[in-house]
């Protein structure tokens, strides 16, 4: 490839740590096993934060005890139940707290146990429900698991999803009442999500409570005429064939409905979406009403959205609110209907960035609330009776998070988090007190409590072991900076040096990177894993470096979008003119450039060892992607819209079309189970390369899906990779 030599300006902006924290004397070794073996570097979180009713109290699920504290003093109230407790009808044991969930009035918890994954976000439980005031645990059902089991409003009844079917236990009379019954393995699913709907929409439950708890909303998948995958698990004498539906770009998607079931009249009504059936329901949400459920509804390309009003007796729908993209619509969980039933708050990007939005239910924009040049990344909540709406932002940096707030009215504006790195809150229910989690790149997460006026209560965990950790083990100095592209556009990057960094030494460099749209590598949080193991590449004389190639997140929507119907294309160029910038530093060898990356980050090492044959001198890719083509159909359309529509933009960026100009070396990673990014991708890149006599190596793990995880396997993975980089960079 033709090198670039344009590319002459960086702007270092150096983090600064406290004094003695990277200094190497007496530095102890940083290990795999340390990272992946015995976990010497993870945090301590707060597990499983509840704010309670009466805004008063918090909960928390500590070493298998659900514990209540007190918001005005951070001091524990009392224990509300300990695991040693929770022994079921004829079972010895006692349960393990996986995890907890409060009936409305909070006398009541459901526990999920012996809980099996299925895909990414979904999972099948036995589940029990515990009564705080009897102290008695009860099976919720004896047929066989349960998954995605949920309260109702009045605690009185649990619905869950079964075998494809929608349950209904009443905890009163014990009685358990079937209310789909069409349900079938990789044909029709009631109440939960297709993989793809899971995956892409990024959520598997697929029913709701009306806010009376008189009816349940819930979707319906029509998957039969979508094609399955096959995927062989190994272990026994003869495989066992796994075969589930997975869309691929161009093909056939399910036919979704949504229904409404009413507990008093027992009957079902089909709400109207349309007569169109090739579209998505990205969402379903009740409004303050109990007859009014919002539906959402966007058609295949996904650059209209539509939120529908739906009678939930009459099924009848009428359309308050129309988006449209000359791009794309990203969905996201930030439309809240307030308790006036007259309006609702969301965000879009129709000035260029996520701001968030006032309407009336007649589909009037009343006001834009924030606006400029940075992005709303999620609402945290809204105080209705004073009016303000709690959020997340980027508006100090697209490196930092911070939480505001301000007022329906557009006025009022206060930033409550003071601390510059990444932070989010848990609210109390009344918001008076808020739990803020922080970090930066030199300070694990610390979680501390304040008043809703910003004066702090407690610091609740500040990760200090960790923190002393760091000195010992003596961690390099992350930097950021910015690379001007070819094109002129900056980029975001960050490097992290040796602690005895030795500016006239020729360092060798591992970039990492991502890359994928609306993604964001480059931050100002603390990192665990790869971070730690950048550290530990650091102590043997590499420096890492990651950079944010245009179609990352945080920069609005013209930054982000610009990669549209071309996936890989700018983002490889971006990264190519990185490697090249850097290899003019005086203290980096340019010969010895290597890059690495996993899922669309492996799809990018994969294009930038060959596009970049000149460049880098290794690449390992983990689980990529090769051929958008044979990627899942809602992410990848979005970006790219069908194959039948765009070829070049699928086939012209392909790595496999380029294998031929590979140079470097090349380590290729894959789980054969992966069901994400199915391991079709590195068979077809492996025919790609043997045909090119192009050599290279290759580890594949049986059984394990996208994240390869399991006993030591990730332990194993890491020790390859390292080996790999100490042999070839």
């Amino acid at each position: 490839m033709k090198k670039r030599l344009s590319i002459a300006f960086v702007c270092l902006f150096v983090i600064c740590f406290p004094a003695g924290i990277f200094s190497q004397t007496n530095a102890k070794e940083i290990k795999l096993e340390n990272i992946w073996g015995n976990r010497t570097f993870s945090p301590k979180f707060l597990n499983e934060i509840n704010p309670m009713k009466d805004g008063e109290h918090y909960s928390v699920l500590e070493n298998d005890t659900i514990n209540s504290y007190f918001y005005k003093t951070g001091t524990k109230e009392k224990m509300l139940v300990a695991g040693k407790q929770l022994i079921a009808e004829g079972q010895k044991e006692p349960l393990r707290i996986e995890s907890y969930q409060f009936s409305n009035d909070e006398t009541k918890l459901l526990l999920p146990s012996e809980t099996e994954a299925i895909y990414r976000r979904s999972s099948k439980s036995n589940y029990f429900v515990w009564d705080i005031a009897d102290q008695k645990l009860t099976a919720l059902s004896d047929k066989g698991k349960q998954r995605l089991a949920d309260f109702s409003p009045d605690g009185s009844k649990v619905a869950f999803v079964r075998e494809n079917n929608l349950f209904l236990k009443d905890l009163t009379t014990h009685s358990e009442e079937q209310i789909t019954t069409d349900g079938l393995d990789r044909n029709i699913i009631n109440g939960a999500t297709d993989w793809v709907y899971e995956e892409e929409f990024e959520f598997s439950k697929g029913f709701a409570w009306s806010p009376d708890g008189s009816k349940i909303a819930f979707y319906r998948f029509d998957e039969s005429k979508v094609k399955e995958y096959d995927m062989q698990m190994w272990g026994e004498l003869y495989p066992k064939e796994h075969q589930y539906k997975y869309p691929k770009a161009g093909e056939a998607n399910s036919t979704v409905s949504i229904f409404v079931y009413d507990i008093n009249t027992k009957t079902t009504t089909k709400m109207d979406v349309g007569d169109e059936t090739d579209q998505y329901i990205p969402r379903i949400k009740w409004t303050q009403d109990a007859n009014v459920l919002c539906i959402y509804r966007m058609n295949r390309h996904q650059n209209k959205l539509e939120l529908l009003l739906a009678d939930a007796q009459s099924g009848k729908t009428h359309v308050i609110y129309t988006e449209e993209n000359k791009y794309y619509i990203e969905i996201d969980d930030n439309l809240i209907f307030l308790n006036d039933n007259k309006h609702f708050i969301l965000t879009n990007e129709s000035d260029g960035y996520r701001h968030i939005y006032l309407y009336d239910l007649q589909g009037n924009c009343i006001r834009q609330l924030t606006k400029g040049n940075w992005e709303v990344t999620e609402i945290k909540g809204i105080d209705q009776k004073k009016g303000m709406v709690y959020y997340v932002s980027d508006q100090n940096s697209p490196l930092n998070r911070d939480v505001y707030a301000i007022h329906l009215s557009g006025k009022r504006k206060a930033k409550l988090t003071t601390r510059e790195g990444n932070n989010d809150v848990d609210f109390s229910a009344n918001f008076k007190y808020y739990i803020n989690t922080f970090s930066d790149v030199a300070t694990p997460p610390v979680y501390t409590l304040f008043t809703i006026k910003g004066k702090q209560i407690k610091v609740l965990e500040d990760n200090k072991d960790l923190a002393d950790k760091m000195k010992e083990y003596s961690f390099g100095k992350l930097e950021f900076f910015k690379i001007k592209a070819a094109d002129g556009t900056e980029l975001n990057a960050y490097m992290i040096k040796p602690s005895n960094f030795d500016s006239t030494k020729k360092y060798p460099v591992l970039m990492n990177v991502y890359g994928g749209p609306g993604s964001q590598s480059v931050e100002n949080r603390w990192g665990y894993y790869d971070f730690v193991w950048y550290q530990m590449l650091a102590q043997k004389g590499y420096i890492s470096v990651s950079v944010d190639n245009r179609g990352t997140g945080a920069r609005g929507e013209e930054f982000k979008k610009c990669t549209y119907q071309q996936l890989g294309k700018y983002e490889t160029t971006d990264q190519i003119d990185a490697a090249l910038y850097l290899g003019q530093l005086k203290y980096i060898d340019a010969s010895r450039i290597g890059i690495w990356g996993w899922s669309y980050g492996g799809f990018m090492s994969t294009s930038c060892i060959t596009k970049g044959a000149d460049v880098f001198k290794m690449a390992i890719a983990v689980a990529p992607v090769t051929n958008w083509r044979y990627y899942d159909n809602i992410y990848t359309e979005r970006f790219m819209r069908t194959p039948q529509e765009n070829p070049s933009g699928y086939d012209d960026n392909s790595p496999i079309n380029h294998v031929k100009d590979l140079k470097g070396k090349f380590l290729l990673v894959h789980g054969t189970a992966d069901d994400n990014v199915h391991i079709q991708n590195s068979m077809d890149l492996i025919s790609a390369l043997v045909k090119n006599n192009k050599q290279f190596e290759m580890q594949f793990y049986p059984n394990k899906n996208h994240n390869i995880v399991g006993g030591y396997t990730r332990l194993h993975l890491y020790q390859r990779m390292t080996d790999f980089i100490l042999k070839n960079l």
